[in-house]
């Protein structure tokens, strides 16, 4: 068996150390707790810095490149610190127990199956999947025995939302990161899921199979189409499971459009746009920061949606018009700049002087009309889908679309590449967008 398959094993297996927290919790003396909880993972990150010696059998099973150089075994004590750490939190601040040990066991045997997939396949998208599943179900698992052990309720649609959606962002933060980065790694999805836990969304096991289901499907047709990078598409799927989840499906009808047509439309004469300076890199596949740049403002705004009344004393609907809007936003730049920017002649927004094609703040009529096409069909599906939505919504959301695209090229004439990045544009044109749907809500009376 290679070695990095082995070491893969090695740290699930101390990733099963999770199990004493549900177990220390039926202890009566909370110090006593402490000490079972978190004693098991604090003797491994001891043993691998004081007795664990370079040329022993344990050294070489654990070892990681960078542990050669001093003969130590920083990776294991940090991933056993890092375990320490959230079974302190689980102990004494609150932490679910559950959400503990399935974020350890995730994160454990997640890397083992990516390890495993990848000696069936280099390649890395394949070793991605092996993650994601293994991780998944290892997730699932972890969490039934732990209510087991506590004598709790075991909740199967909260277990595979929690499961699905942290070994989703395990995956994509290790495709970004380094292997030694798994305490990282770990501590992000143990928080991210906390967070989750406490929004309890009133959700069926029905509508969790079917969102995990659905981002299957998405990943694998990112992949087939070749419209995303790994990261890209691995944010794309998250992005999805937690709309559908979170929010529903005319939420999720509204933001799979974008990224299905939005990225086709990189694709569209490809290499004309390649010629004229102005096609997407790695041939048109999104990564992860552009597809974040253009839907974080929307994944907090069903985040919210979910979180009010009872966590932020907001009406839920306004939330739904700060999708929407941003949505549509992301969706109109996509368009007016992915066909747009074919046609010659573009005028610079601020002064209306002609400029080179690809330059930023750059406009065409055919650009401006393509945006409004985009920002159409999002209100489209928003109205269709969406009983709240009526005619009156639906025109907002165009409205918002087109604040999007304005301020998106104003921004790109005035501080792009000086004060922000493409991305960081894209954002704030997202969020001037949902901005407007939530005044243009208030304003018109729309919830």
């Amino acid at each position: 068996m290679p070695s990095t398959v082995r070491r893969a094993g090695a740290f699930a297996a101390v990733g099963t150390l999770a199990f004493a927290v549900p177990v220390a919790t039926g202890l009566d003396s909370p110090a006593l707790a402490t000490v079972a909880a978190t004693g098991p993972f604090a003797l491994v990150a001891l043993l691998a810095m004081t007795v664990v010696n370079h040329g022993t059998v344990l050294f070489e099973l654990f070892a990681r490149p960078g542990d050669y150089e001093d003969g130590k075994l920083y990776g294991l004590a940090a991933f056993a610190l890092a375990a320490a750490g959230l079974a302190l939190l689980a102990i004494q601040f609150g932490l679910p127990v559950r959400v503990f040990v399935g974020t350890v066991v995730l994160v454990s045997y997640g890397n083992l199956g990516q390890r495993l997939a990848h000696r069936v396949h280099s390649d890395e998208v394949v070793a991605a999947a092996g993650f994601v599943v293994i991780g998944f179900a290892a997730g699932v698992v972890a969490q039934l025995v732990a209510t087991q052990i506590q004598g709790t309720t075991f909740g199967l649609a909260e277990a595979l939302f929690l499961a699905g959606t942290g070994a989703l962002v395990a995956a994509l933060l290790r495709s970004v990161l380094f292997e030694r980065d798994d305490p990282l790694v770990m501590l992000s999805v143990g928080l991210l899921l906390w967070l989750f836990f406490e929004l309890d969304p009133t959700v069926g096991p029905q509508r969790v199979f079917i969102a995990l289901g659905v981002s299957a499907v998405l990943g694998y047709a990112a992949y087939a189409l070749d419209t995303a990078s790994l990261p890209g598409m691995l944010t794309g799927v998250l992005l999805s499971l937690l709309t559908i989840v979170l929010g529903g499906y005319g939420w999720f009808a509204m933001l799979i459009t974008f990224f299905g047509l939005g990225g086709l439309s990189s694709k569209f004469r490809y290499e004309e746009k390649l010629d004229r300076g102005i096609a997407e890199e790695n041939e048109g596949a999104r990564g992860s920061g552009n597809v974040l740049a253009n839907s974080i403002v929307a994944l907090v705004a069903v985040i919210a949606w979910v979180a009010s009344p009872s966590h932020i004393a907001v009406e839920p609907g306004l939330f739904l018009y700060a999708f929407a809007g941003a949505v549509a936003a992301a969706m109109t730049d996509t368009f007016s700049s992915e066909f747009g920017g074919l046609y010659d002649n573009p005028r610079l927004i601020t002064s209306f002087k002609r400029v080179e094609p690809g330059t930023d703040g750059g406009v065409t009529w055919q650009g401006v009309v393509a945006g409004l096409v985009g920002a159409a069909i999002i209100a489209g599906i928003a109205a269709a889908t969406l009983e709240t939505v009526g005619p009156i919504g639906a025109v907002a959301v165009v409205g918002c679309g087109l604040v999007g695209m304005t301020v998106d090229s104003l921004l790109g004439a005035t501080v792009e590449g000086t004060v922000v990045g493409n991305q960081g544009v894209n954002m704030l044109a997202t969020l001037a967008a949902a901005i407007t749907g939530v005044g243009v809500a208030l304003a018109v009376g729309l919830v």
